[in-house]
């Protein structure tokens, strides 16, 4: 695979409150071709949390460019950011952010209804997604009937439904134990090994090596870009 699905160039975010500036990120140079599997580590301030919030079109540069599958973030709409958003970035929390009240069923579902999705279609496509992360016999169960691992094979299912162009996965194991941290790695090395892309954002050394390759952001600039080693 040789697609670009990622490109930043000069990318820098500044924040002006009061009449305190702060340079969040710092001309950051990025690219991430379709089947990467990349961790992003920084430690709290680093710009790490900013970096991802631009990877996700949850905000824009304030110079520099993006391009996300080719498309020029900075130039969309917000309605036009919160297509994109839904169309070709699979979000993973570590919260989950998954709906109480709804069925895993429901809760995988809702990316396709926000698209226009027709319900027999929708209802087959997230029984697919379900199925390949594991819970076909959990389809009809609410989050507070499923493991803190089981929410978050949820929450990839609701991330793959759609067949985004990237995985985006901020901090993704860190409200699980170590049993299920290891199931989710795992769940997400086979996902990259079917030949997603995934970005993995992440302040823990033993989940970055799960990942291809590392880059470390530190004041708002890439230091350090280097192979994983996976145990």
């Amino acid at each position: 695979m040789t697609g670009v699905v990622l490109h930043l160039d000069g990318v820098r975010k500044s924040y002006q409150t009061g009449t305190l500036h702060v340079d969040a990120l710092r001309g950051i140079d990025l690219g991430i071709d379709e089947g990467d599997y990349v961790a992003i580590m920084g430690p709290s301030g680093s710009g790490k949390s900013t970096l991802m919030n631009i990877l996700g079109c949850l905000d824009t540069p304030t110079s520099g460019t993006y391009r996300l599958v080719g498309v020029d973030v900075g130039e969309l709409s917000e309605n036009e950011l919160a297509e994109v958003r839904n169309r070709l970035i699979g979000f993973v929390f570590q919260q989950f952010n998954l709906l109480a009240h709804l069925t895993a069923l429901r809760n995988v579902e809702l990316p396709l209804a926000y698209a226009g999705v027709p319900g027999d279609e929708r209802r087959r496509r997230a029984l697919a997604a379900l199925g390949r992360v594991g819970l076909s016999d959990r389809v009809d169960h609410r989050p507070r009937e499923l493991s803190g691992g089981q929410q978050q094979r949820v929450a990839i299912a609701r991330a793959l439904v759609t067949d985004p162009a990237l995985i985006l996965a901020d901090e993704p194991t860190g409200n699980l134990d170590s049993r299920s941290t290891r199931d989710v790695l795992a769940l997400l090395e086979e996902l990259h090994d079917q030949g997603r892309t995934i970005v993995l954002i992440t302040h823990e050394e033993e989940v970055a090596r799960a990942a291809q390759r590392v880059v470390r952001i530190h004041d708002g600039e890439l230091r350090v870009t280097a192979p994983a080693v996976r145990r």
